[in-house]
């Protein structure tokens, strides 16, 4: 198992999309590719996720998961009562153990409001498991959201504790 990272670039070929950090987690010859988006809306995803079908041609599922502000009818920011709305979303695309809600509880725990991540899993061909595949996903998930925490200064209130 081992995890490269790298850190913010433009996507080619999709104006506007931003990608904040990438990793790739190896698991029993099974590759995990990671991406944290920043995101203004929700449907940003299908974009995110045309571009993943066509970086990662042999991955069979591209799982993701986003939380975004949801705006009003100007585009600010919407209010409920206990603060900012914000919508979520995940998606397992097919893969055992589902890891689009392992990736949103990701995202949740670590705060990332305004970012879609995305793991695109190209088969090894040893099975994981259910367990081994969930395990996979949150590690690659929680590296991209601690090293992403880590770059932009913000300390881990849980690693202090």
């Amino acid at each position: 198992m081992g995890f490269s990272s790298q850190f913010s670039q433009r996507v080619e070929g999709y104006e506007g999309m931003e990608e904040v950090i990438s990793s790739k987690l190896i698991e029993k010859k099974s590759r995990f590719f990671a991406h944290l988006y920043g995101i203004d809306d929700p449907d940003e995803i299908k974009d995110i996720i045309k571009c993943h079908r066509k970086l990662y041609r042999k991955a069979n599922h591209h799982c993701w998961a986003l939380r975004v502000h949801e705006k009003d009818i100007n585009g600010e920011r919407s209010m409920g009562v206990g603060g900012e709305k914000i919508i979520t979303d995940f998606k397992n695309d097919g893969e055992v153990g589902h890891p689009g809600k392992v990736l949103l509880e990701l995202l949740t725990k670590y705060d990332a409001v305004g970012y879609a991540l995305v793991v695109s899993r190209v088969f090894g061909g040893i099975k994981l498991g259910v367990g081994g595949v969930s395990r996979a996903f949150r590690e690659v998930g929680e590296e991209i959201l601690v090293q992403w925490k880590d770059s932009i200064g913000v300390v881990d209130p849980l690693k202090n504790a």
